[in-house]
């Protein structure tokens, strides 16, 4: 059923890493929300316009562009053609991650650089850019007496952690190390641009259905395995992320500013100990 809030009409969102998984729930929920939705992508044109055209055939409108996030020039082209198009941006998703896994004693450094790159340099390089953008269209609109002088936010940005942003993850250094580094880079950002009136906060997931985990979910076993980890006893959906995404872009949640949002079923609570230990 598409939702007909249209809270984030007439608003402008990136959302890295939108050609699939939970980026793709999170386009297609802002499209849904009446959002201009910018579908970043790196590789896989096809798959990004298909979300495209599930934007559009729910009454959304939207752009695929393609950019690697570990690329200054290529995120900045990305942040041009969003404004050439809409003219400003309102939200930022940093969502576009990836896992290259090995034991900590075979990692290569390319496994290593390759997933810092991606995850942590990635998310830096879009958040400046939003962050700058935001500031820049602030002072343009109070140069032209346009400004309303709202107490709200003038941008939002989102970033995408993981549960291993606290829970240690042995065979995934790089991926659990990346993420710990989101942790304390949107702390920092977001005590910084808070004066700016730029609100930062992280959503961090726990065992979501998508393809990259698909192994685990669709084994009957390791599907009962890994609930022994979630004390909700279900895994979570795109959508179940999406939502908690749009929350924390909207203004029913202005004065959050600085949080992680775990969406994990409880998996956070260290369900080992719910039997005493």
């Amino acid at each position: 059923m598409i939702n007909t809030d249209q809270k984030f009409k007439g608003q402008t969102v990136i959302v890295t890493g939108s050609s699939s998984g939970i980026g793709r729930a999170c386009a297609v929920y802002f499209g849904q929300l009446g959002a201009n939705v910018v579908v970043n992508y790196s590789a896989n044109k096809d798959a990004a316009q298909e979300v495209l055209e599930e934007i559009k055939s729910g009454g959304g409108t939207g752009i695929i562009v393609k950019a690697d996030v570990s690329r200054e020039e290529e995120v900045q082209a990305m942040f041009s053609q969003t404004i050439s198009t809409y003219g400003r941006l309102d939200i930022l998703v940093s969502n576009a991650g990836l896992q290259q896994d090995s034991s900590f004693l075979e990692m290569t450094l390319q496994q290593w650089q390759k997933v810092i790159d991606v995850n942590l340099t990635g998310q830096f390089l879009c958040t400046r850019e939003a962050a700058r953008q935001f500031v820049a269209q602030q002072k343009a609109a109070e140069q032209q007496e346009e400004s309303d002088h709202s107490e709200l936010a003038i941008g939002k940005i989102i970033l995408m952690s993981s549960v291993h942003d606290i829970i240690p993850w042995a065979g995934h250094v790089n991926y659990a190390a990346s993420k710990g580094g989101i942790m304390m880079l949107m702390k920092s950002i977001s005590q910084e641009l808070a004066p700016h009136k730029i609100r930062v906060n992280s959503v961090s997931p726990g065992a979501i259905k998508t393809t990259i985990n698909k192994e685990v979910w669709s084994d009957p076993e390791k599907y009962k395995d890994l609930l022994h980890l979630i004390p909700y006893k279900r895994i979570g959906t795109p959508q179940d992320v999406a939502k908690a995404v749009a929350w924390l872009a909207s203004d029913d949640s202005d004065y959050v500013n600085g949080e992680t949002l775990y969406i994990d079923g409880g998996m956070t609570l260290y369900p080992e100990f719910a039997d005493n230990g």
